[in-house]
């Protein structure tokens, strides 16, 4: 097997992140995310357009896992709960005999993939309720409920639901990750090359199945929470009602979990201030709520990462002052660029480049930096190909 033979579970599952995160460009957090919900044994919710490889990227992921049973499905409003949970034996039925057939469906699943998850049908919403709470299901003839081998679902919707009903499986997926169209037009130009390339086939690393459940149920729980952590879960707590932003004891609860599969992933024996930052992914409501949750985040555990947010403000400003001169004439665009956007964007690349440097050498998680460093170079590609008429193909990752 050579040295990747040797890699513990948390090491397997590092390497098939980076393989993934170099498959799906502008998603290595997404994917960080996903795996660390699937080591916590938690449900996670991939909220984002049609077209954004939310469905390719949760089968790539669970594909890793071998010897997993896997179970997918695409909900709508008239998915019935046997479709779901075991078609009626019919052979068993001309006997007089009712029975289900549980095989290849959520009940003997390890891993799911559920996508369109808020259309499901009124029929099905209790089981599906059962499904992902307790991981049990109430077969449709009565009698003993069926206990499922269920570790994690990864669901997914282009939008957020609307009633009551599918708000409470809402409620239930702890972990809830936005993602977007490509906006780095480098990314775009690689993404167009690769429809038409026939690349080597990719590195696949795997885990066995039994490798994660017992990652999942013996050495994440084992993972120490230090009073220092409890401490800034609890100051988190607070800065967050003082902005009205209010999760249930259970998220907190269940989001303990979270930090602890983080630094497990990471190969630490101890949950450490920087494994917080994962929790801007499961304190908000609406995708409106995220980036004030962010904040008091990394406010809270990572300077650097406060500091970079600042930065990606002012990006965020050149980004609108770009979309509102659209229809300009070159001439304009190239005023506008050098007088404010490229001095704007040069030193905002250049802070960032050091912030990165100061974190990762003080060991804190340079993920938010990198976040928005991606979003320093998707803009500038952007000023550089829309104001400057540079091809998507000549701009390089410069900053």
């Amino acid at each position: 097997m050579g040295a990747e033979g040797a890699l513990d579970t948390a090491g397997r599952l590092r390497v098939i992140g980076d393989e993934l995160s170099d498959r799906f460009y502008e998603r290595a957090d997404v994917v960080r995310t996903l795996v660390v919900a699937l080591l916590a044994g938690q449900h996670s919710l991939v909220l984002g357009p049609p077209g954004t490889a939310k469905s390719e990227m949760a089968r790539e992921l669970t594909g890793r896992i071998e010897g997993a049973a896997y179970w997918e499905i695409l909900l709508s409003k008239f998915t019935a709960p046997t479709r779901m949970f075991g078609p009626v034996d019919v052979a068993a039925l001309a006997r007089g005999e009712y029975r289900q057939v549980y095989d290849g469906r959520a009940t003997t699943a390890h891993v799911a993939f559920i996508d369109e998850i808020f259309k499901c049908s009124t029929a099905a919403l209790n089981e599906t309720l059962g499904y992902l709470n307790e991981r049990i299901y109430h077969p449709e003839s009565g009698g003993e409920p069926i206990r499922c081998p269920l570790i994690g679902a990864i669901t997914a919707s282009n939008e957020l639901p609307t009633g009551e009903d599918t708000a409470a499986i809402y409620d239930r997926l702890l972990v809830r990750i936005e993602v977007g169209y490509l906006e780095d037009p480098a990314n775009f130009a690689a993404l167009v090359r690769s429809a038409v390339s026939r690349p080597a086939a990719p590195q696949r690393t795997t885990v066995e199945l039994v490798a994660l459940q017992h990652a999942v149920t013996v050495e994440v729980p084992a993972v120490d929470v230090p009073d220092t952590v409890v401490d800034a879960v609890c100051a988190l707590r607070a800065a967050l009602r003082r902005k009205e932003l209010v999760a249930s004891d259970r998220r907190w609860r269940q989001a303990v979990g979270l930090l602890q599969a983080s630094a497990y992933l990471d190969g630490r024996a101890a949950v450490a201030e920087n494994d917080l930052s994962v929790l801007t992914h499961v304190l908000w409501d609406s995708p409106a709520e995220r980036p004030t949750v962010e904040r008091e985040v990394l406010h809270l555990v990572n300077p650097d990462a406060k500091e970079a947010l600042d930065l990606a403000d002012t990006i965020e400003e050149l980004e609108t002052q770009l979309d509102a001169m659209a229809g300009q004439s070159r001439e304009a665009l190239s005023e506008w660029v050098i007088k404010n956007a490229h001095n704007k964007l040069a030193r905002a690349g250049q802070r960032l480049e050091k912030l990165r440097e100061e974190a990762a050498g003080a060991g804190r998680s340079t993920a938010a930096i990198d976040r928005v460093a991606g979003r320093q170079r998707a803009v500038r590609a952007r000023v550089l190909t829309e104001a400057l008429g540079v091809d998507a193909s000549m701009v390089q990752d410069r900053r």
